[in-house]
């Protein structure tokens, strides 16, 4: 059970993030912003794996292809889900948005179900039914700017189904470096992964949008606190993920919609309709389902 604490405890970690990358997608874009969570987080990501290999000293670490294969595929993932969901907030809001994004839960439960042999119950099985249907409730855009609010819940599925690839890439790869060690295991998964992130961001960047470079660097004090945050929450999925399948880490994670409606509705002045509130209880009810089924 302790994946479920380390769930909960990254999901309000994440709404943080979130909005500090919101706050930056006006001046540094969503490839900019998305670039502040891995390079202002590595730092924090390093100094977290020193403690938990400090912690772990009969940890025997095997960078095999099927470990760098895996954390190449995640990390590629992430980058996509990330600008996808920055740009998902700017069209249809962020409490709205975040909902949508958990649409990994149900794509990353099926696609560890079929390509890597996750098994759940058929209990299970209907909290997933009911999450996506409830997300579907959530997300389902009014007649007023049905426009824009269906282009962001298009963009928050192509997170969803981004991080959902991510997801399962992440548990591998904490399986196939020390599966003795699973939280040793992650944290080496996310320093390898940001580091990468960092390092192609910023070489992309420099050749094509320059401008959003000296936009991140102007913005390092907000920078810092999203990196800080972004990385607390990832340690915290990421050791999640080496201990349980993605679909009920995912599932577990659905609780970061109340909170990200609450923080949105007090810092942007959001509002959920009726009809997206009976679809949060719609939600919690499928998640605890999927978790505990």
């Amino acid at each position: 059970m302790l994946w479920i604490f380390m769930t909960a405890a990254a999901a309000p970690l994440q709404v943080a993030r979130n909005a500090l990358q919101r706050g930056l997608v006006g001046d540094a874009g969503p490839w900019g912003a998305t670039l502040v969570r891995f390079l202002f987080g590595l730092p924090f990501s390093l100094a977290i794996f020193a403690v938990v290999a400090a912690l772990t000293p009969a940890a025997t670490p095997h960078a095999s292809p099927r470990f760098l294969i895996a954390v190449a595929v995640g990390a590629v993932s992430q980058v996509g889900a990330t600008a996808a969901l920055l740009v998902a907030m700017r069209h249809s809001g962020f409490a709205v948005a975040t909902f949508m994004q958990q649409s990994s839960l149900p794509l990353g439960a099926l696609l560890g179900y079929f390509a890597f042999g996750d098994r759940l119950g058929v209990v299970q099985w209907a909290g997933l039914a009911m999450t996506t249907a409830a997300l579907l409730a959530l997300a389902w855009p009014g007649r007023e700017k049905a426009t824009g609010a269906m282009a962001g819940s298009l963009f928050g599925l192509a997170s969803g189904l981004a991080f959902a690839v991510a997801l399962n890439a992440y548990r591998q790869a904490g399986l196939a470096f020390d599966s003795a060690h699973p939280i040793y295991s992650a944290i080496a998964a996310l320093c390898l992964a940001q580091a990468l992130q960092s390092l192609v961001m910023v070489a992309l960047l420099a050749a094509i949008r320059p401008a959003a470079l000296r936009a991140v660097g102007a913005s390092w004090r907000s920078s810092l606190g999203a990196g800080f945050f972004g990385t607390a929450a990832s340690a915290f999925w990421f050791s999640a993920l080496a201990l349980a399948p993605a679909g009920q880490v995912r599932a577990v994670g659905v609780i970061e919609g109340p909170i990200a409606a609450a923080a949105g509705r007090r810092l942007f002045k959001e509002r959920l309709t009726p009809r997206q509130i009976i679809g949060g209880v719609m939600a919690a009810a499928g998640v605890v389902m999927t978790a505990l089924g």
